[in-house]
């Protein structure tokens, strides 16, 4: 069994350690933040970030909302949403922590405005919290619907923990002091060929599942020939130094539109150096090794790459039918799909029901994993989902051969 699957699947007991470990993650990460930023934790209002001490304070109210705060937590999927809460723990000391994190009712731009707690009290709140969580965990059943909310909470917080990486690349430092990476291994470019078949696309049976992944179905899919590995930056960037990337013809409308309004041509964080191409890699510049997944790119620029290419992106069924192939390499990049991020069959949102049902407005489905990404989230069933032209996220893709 996978990492992942086992967070999904494991009982009380590693659950434990996998909470514990997360809010150690998410506090290494925020004492990064303070140690680039400064105590005023300025960051811009795009909408690619948010304020650090929002995200930090969220996590520790999403926690007790669905956890200390839920008097049917032991209902897990049955939960009502709607549950009357008990008091958040910020009220005791006058603040109002709902109007502060409830994210599905703070509009975004309004966080930079909000008179926040102070980070040392913040910190506090969260230690009360992942006490609070554990010892709630300690009583629960040991079942599916007993331990949904813990899980629920876990993975909502490996999200933001993934979430504060992609903002300190944009913001241009290092959150963990990562190393220098080592060159990646040239490799010959593979293909794999799959047979016709039906693969059945959802989830059903044990453990934990979101919303949006369940309801398992079988879809025929047709035979194909698609990437071993992701498309790496020595296949990706002829299309940016032939001049290909700006010419209209490879562009779907919304992409042609996105591209024109862009200030330059070359994907986010690279840059042509004395030496050749350069990436900005959490504030430093460093030679751009070839040989690596090509990445921070927008669903836009691989599809324009596809029609370059004559190849086209994956569909999210034809992906994980690959993914089972023992030489198919994932987990490098989050990988971009023709696949729009919809319901499955028989689809009902969970209590959290502002995590999938907003997000069906055709935005690509993202399969795989990235850098960024901890073990225990990287399972091939899980389905990612931003709006095409994001680029901050370490996402990249691979192709399939088209049918012409």
């Amino acid at each position: 069994m996978c990492q992942a699957e086992a967070a999904r699947c494991g009982g009380k007991g590693p659950l434990a350690d996998a909470l514990r470990d997360a809010r150690a993650r998410s506090l290494a990460l925020f004492s990064a933040c303070e140690a680039a930023l400064g105590p005023g934790l300025r960051v811009p209002c795009t909408p690619e970030l948010n304020p650090p001490l929002w995200e930090l304070g969220h996590i520790g109210w999403f926690a007790d909302w669905w956890l200390a705060r839920n008097p049917q937590r032991h209902l897990g999927v049955h939960a009502d949403p709607q549950a009357p809460r008990s008091p958040a723990r910020q009220t005791a000391r006058g603040v109002d922590a709902d109007a502060l994190y409830h994210s599905s009712l703070v509009a975004h731009d309004t966080r930079w405005r909000l008179d926040l707690p102070a980070a040392a009290a913040v910190r506090a709140d969260l230690a009360a919290s992942l006490r609070d969580t554990l010892a709630l965990l300690a009583q629960a059943p040991e079942d599916d619907t007993g331990l949904y909310f813990f899980r629920l909470a876990l993975f909502h917080e490996d999200m933001h923990a993934e979430a504060a990486v992609y903002m300190a690349q944009t913001l241009g430092f290092d959150p963990l002091q990562h190393p220098p990476a080592a060159p990646t291994q040239a490799r010959r470019t593979q293909a794999l060929s799959i047979a016709a078949t039906d693969w059945t696309l959802g989830r059903s049976g044990p453990g934990f599942g979101f919303d949006n992944e369940l309801g398992a179905h079988r879809v025929a899919v047709s035979a194909f020939e698609i990437d071993a590995q992701p498309v790496t930056w020595s296949q990706f960037l002829p299309f940016v130094e032939s001049g290909a990337c700006a010419q209209r013809r490879f562009w779907s409308e919304p992409g042609w539109r996105w591209q024109r309004a862009q200030e330059r041509q070359a994907p986010r964080y690279l840059r042509q150096g004395s030496q050749g191409w350069e990436q900005q890699v959490f504030g430093r510049w460093q030679a751009l090794d070839p040989a690596a997944p090509a990445s921070h790119l927008s669903a836009f620029e691989a599809q324009a790459w596809c029609a370059w290419a004559r190849r086209r992106l994956p569909s999210e069924a034809e992906w994980e039918l690959a993914a089972q192939h023992p030489g198919f390499a994932w987990g490098s990049v989050w990988e971009w799909t023709a696949s729009a991020f919809a319901p499955f069959p028989g689809f009902a949102p969970h209590p959290y029901v502002d995590y999938s049902q907003p997000w069906f407005d055709g935005r690509p489905v993202l399969k795989g994993a990235s850098t960024a990404t901890v073990p225990r989230m990287r399972h091939r069933q899980y389905r990612n989902y931003f709006t095409p032209e994001r680029n901050d996220i370490v996402a990249g893709f691979r192709s399939v051969l088209a049918r012409l």
